[in-house]
């Protein structure tokens, strides 16, 4: 078990997340990965984002915590420098067939629901556009 971060930025209406591409179809997840040593879910979470969007970002608030292979956090994040859709990240320098492959992509909210969008309770706060705030 592993505890994991990952932001959920939110701009225009759209958000930002990862497409996966995998053998089996496609589905999205949000920015985020493992919690090293020495590191805090916040710092986690940054540099994440960061390794996987190109962006730097400004953490809002703990959006919420989910229990999976350890503990998940999910921080609601501000864009503040960078290029978005530039991650250079392991997942996108070391592609294999079994990992699939990645792009970031944004993601109108009125839309998320319709799509494999991974975890589901995230998904389900977004819908209630007053926690995102």
């Amino acid at each position: 078990m592993r505890n994991r971060a990952a932001t959920v930025i939110i701009r225009e209406d759209k958000v930002a997340l990862l497409k996966r591409n995998k053998g089996h179809g496609n589905y999205y997840v949000f920015a985020g990965g493992g919690i090293e040593y020495g590191e805090t879910a916040e710092q986690a979470a940054i540099r994440e984002t960061l390794e996987e969007l190109g962006v730097h970002v400004e953490l809002k608030k703990l959006l919420t915590t989910v229990p999976f292979n350890g503990t998940q956090y999910y921080f609601t994040a501000q864009i503040i420098s960078g290029e978005f859709g530039t991650g250079n990240g392991e997942e996108f320098t070391k592609s294999s067939i079994e990992d699939g492959t990645y792009e970031a992509v944004w993601i109108p909210l009125t839309k998320i629901s319709e799509l494999d969008v991974r975890p589901l309770e995230v998904v389900k706060i977004l819908m209630d556009n007053d926690s995102t705030d």
